[in-house]
């Protein structure tokens, strides 16, 4: 799994040639760990069309700040360095998998 810090941000998300979910969380939050098997489940069945990238809020302030995340777990959908769309809390695989899609 990709993890995202201030240094290679732009290069991964920014610069990406296919579109990026971050997964905002933190080591303290229960809710982002339930998650985490889920967002590494949607990375195998993507895989090549969409990059999954994790992003720790407490290393990674600014990276949190610039896309103004107040909640976690918070998944931003970008596409060419935009967000296109966001989840916040805890949500079912499928309900993730159908935002996916919805983007490609």
């Amino acid at each position: 799994m990709l993890e995202i810090t201030e240094s290679n941000f732009e290069k991964e998300v920014l610069k990406s040639d296919i579109p990026v979910i971050l997964d905002f969380w933190a080591e303290w939050c229960g809710p982002c760990r339930m998650l985490a098997p889920v967002f590494e489940e949607l990375s195998h069945d993507f895989k090549g069309k969409i990059k999954f990238a994790k992003v720790n809020v407490d290393e990674n302030s600014k990276v949190a700040n610039d896309f103004a995340v107040r909640g976690i777990p918070c998944l931003v959908m970008t596409s060419k360095g935009k967000e296109v769309d966001r989840i916040v809390g805890y949500v079912p695989k499928e309900m993730i998998k159908k935002k996916i899609e919805e983007i490609l």
